[in-house]
């Protein structure tokens, strides 16, 4: 049965202008990324992972080339249509869990709702079911600070599931955690994807790669690996269309 593909990338450039001088943070880039993947996005400080997560995000525009999600040419809508394309088809994760520090848990859950004219009773309901998924059903009514670093990171991973997007899309989701919380956090991942959950994740952590089950690897903005993690019993390699 042939996978779906949910995001196709084809010769994807990122070009910036620093102190009078140009450069490439992404070139030559193609990738395809299918239902239920479970993908780390990995490489050194300066490889374009940072700004491959942007684009994937709908958070910037490509410079050249195609970026299809589920068959939209995401790279030619203008800002309002994007906003809307990341409200309806991706969750974000962010390293510092950015929460509204005075909103209660349900609260914060509830915020990407609004956006969608939904009544307050069905926001309400769906931001009740995501926090129960995470476990989190008797921490609703508080607030960040009285909550602990992995019970953050579960209500901002509710945060991104109670729009049912198709993708998950974390960045260095467990940066600001402890070891065994960095396992909750994952171990979590882990039965999101068993659940049909497609998972992108942006890291800089080897055991945290080891995880997923595809590693793809940047290096000076060229995608010059994509595999299957041996971890999970594969090894044969995906293919890759690297411009290097």
């Amino acid at each position: 049965m042939a996978k779906q593909t949910i995001i196709e990338l084809r010769d994807i450039a990122k070009h910036y202008m620093m102190g009078g001088e140009g450069f490439y943070a992404l070139s030559g880039i193609d990738l395809d990324i299918y239902l239920n993947d479970y993908i780390a996005i990995v490489g050194s400080s300066g490889s374009g992972k940072s700004t491959l997560m942007n684009l994937l995000g709908c958070l910037d525009y490509p410079t050249a080339g195609e970026y299809k999600l589920k068959g939209t040419d995401v790279a030619t809508l203008d800002e309002a249509s994007l906003a809307g394309i990341r409200n309806r088809e991706i969750g974000f994760i962010f390293q510092n869990f950015n929460l509204l520090p005075r909103a209660t848990a349900l609260q914060n859950v509830m915020q990407p709702l609004i956006y969608r004219g939904m009544a307050l009773t069905e926001r309400k309901q769906r931001a009740q079911d995501a926090l129960a998924m995470v476990g989190l059903q008797d921490r609703m009514n508080h607030v960040p600070n009285q909550l602990s670093g992995g019970q953050r990171q579960r209500v901002a991973i509710a945060r991104a599931l109670v729009t049912e997007p198709a993708i998950l899309l974390a960045d260095e989701p467990t940066g600001n955690l402890d070891s065994a919380t960095t396992v909750e956090i994952m171990a979590l991942f882990d039965q999101l994807h068993r659940d049909g959950q497609t998972l992108i994740v942006v890291t800089h952590e080897q055991e945290i790669a080891d995880r997923c089950h595809r590693v793809i690897t940047l290096k000076d903005g060229h995608l010059i690996s994509d595999q299957l993690n041996q971890v999970v019993g594969h090894s044969s390699p995906l293919g890759v269309s690297a411009h290097v």
